[in-house]
């Protein structure tokens, strides 16, 4: 079945770096589109950034400048980094699968806390 695994959240301070990654299985991962969400508490969840199957990139404008989305078919992996990061970033961060093989279903992983605050 469809796996998603988020990992790399964390506690950091205002101007730190994490890297978050997403493990998919299941799926034929390289032909779908990848997308990470946030969802701050009380807010509804948004999308950060897309990665789609033709190498194509799209980013929320909170996030330009400061988040890449990059994949590794041959890992089956979809990565997030993020660097300057902002206590406005706290939030809990999602990875999404969605198209290709998988058709008109999208699916989510269970998502992974990051916290920015001195």
């Amino acid at each position: 079945q469809v796996q998603l695994v988020e990992s790399g959240g964390g506690l950091v301070q205002p101007g730190d770096s994490l890297r978050l990654s997403c493990v998919a299985s299941g799926f034929h991962f390289s032909s779908s589109t990848m997308t990470w969400f946030r969802q701050a508490p009380g807010k509804e969840r948004r999308v950060v950034a897309t990665s789609t199957s033709g190498g194509r990139t799209v980013y929320a404008d909170s996030v330009k400048g400061r988040f890449t989305i990059s994949r590794d078919n041959d890992k089956n992996t979809v990565y997030l980094q993020m660097s300057n990061l902002k206590p406005e970033d706290t939030a809990i961060y999602y990875c999404n699968a969605a198209g290709g093989s998988l058709g008109g279903n999208a699916y989510w992983g269970q998502g992974t806390q990051v916290t920015v605050s001195s």
